[in-house]
């Protein structure tokens, strides 16, 4: 059973380990900027998980390792969502919430990590979460 803990974890820390690389080879970042790639994720995946309804949120969920549906559902309030953001809305919410300056502006950091997030999920469930975006937000969705 420990084996397969560990197993688990270990699993989990490389699938997110190599989400992060995917954000930091975009900008071209090396490993000490993981702090940054790893707002950038964090930032992202709360926005997702606050403009989805329950339901959908928790499907999404699924697709992400272990390591990183505990960060995304850190902090979450169910009963609060989903909160309602245009694509406007979304960046500001994002600019406000990730505290470095990036090359490109918050619209560049957003697009690569949801063309991260896109990459490493499974597609349907990609779909889905767009069909639950405003259609302005879509757009930058890959």
């Amino acid at each position: 059973m420990a084996e397969q803990l560990q197993s688990a974890f270990e699993s989990s820390l490389q699938k997110t380990n190599i989400m992060l690389k995917d954000i930091e080879q975009a900008y071209g970042w090396p490993k000490e900027h993981r702090n940054q790639s790893y707002c950038a994720l964090r930032t992202v995946l709360h926005l997702l998980r606050d403009r989805l309804p329950v339901q959908e949120s928790v499907q999404f969920a699924t697709q992400l390792p272990l390591l990183l549906r505990g960060i995304y559902f850190d902090g979450w309030t169910p009963m609060d969502v989903p909160v309602k953001l245009s694509r406007d809305d979304f960046l500001l919410e994002a600019r406000r919430r990730f505290p470095y300056d990036v090359e490109g502006g918050i619209d560049r950091l957003v697009q690569v990590v949801l063309d991260t997030l896109g990459k490493h999920l499974n597609p349907g469930q990609w779909e889905e979460v767009k069909d639950n975006m405003p259609r302005d937000l879509v757009r930058i969705f890959p």
